[in-house]
């Protein structure tokens, strides 16, 4: 039988793509489960939270903006919060034209619209979110902790 020449390569090469992909895929599992417990200790966190501090600037709204800086992946996602459920939303404030048209006025109060929109996150990304969400939030508790005299 003639060995076909190369294939020892082939073979090789094979194997260290294999090797490589089987590490790709336990970084994403310690990246996914790493995320899923930094979800669980923000939403422990945020129920501690009472009352939950709201937006600046907003009417209808209680989050905390969660700024990862030049760290974010994509500046496409908006402005990133966690709400008092402890989940990360991006928050779009605008003007509801629909409630200016059913009133026939412009209220600055029922025009208003603020939208919180649940955000898929890559993994890697969700991580750096949520962490910051976590220690943000944590900040605060222990703010008003030391405002209570209890630090």
């Amino acid at each position: 039988m003639a060995r076909r020449p190369g294939r020892s390569r082939d073979v090789y090469c094979g194997r260290m793509a294999s090797e490589a992909l089987r590490r790709k895929a336990q970084a994403d599992a310690i990246l996914e489960r790493a995320a899923f417990q930094l979800a669980d200790l923000l939403r422990e966190a945020a129920a501690e939270l009472r009352p939950f501090p709201p937006f600046p600037n907003a009417l209808f709204t209680n989050a905390i903006e969660v700024d990862i800086g030049p760290l974010a992946n994509n500046p496409d996602v908006g402005c990133i919060v966690v709400a008092e459920d402890g989940e990360l939303y991006a928050l779009q404030m605008g003007i509801d034209h629909e409630s200016i048209e059913l009133t026939g006025s412009w209220d600055p109060v029922t025009a208003r619209k603020e939208t919180l929109k649940k955000v898929e996150l890559h993994p890697r990304d969700q991580v750096l979110y949520l962490y910051e969400a976590l220690r943000l939030v944590t900040e605060e508790l222990l703010e008003r902790e030391a405002a209570r005299g209890g630090a």
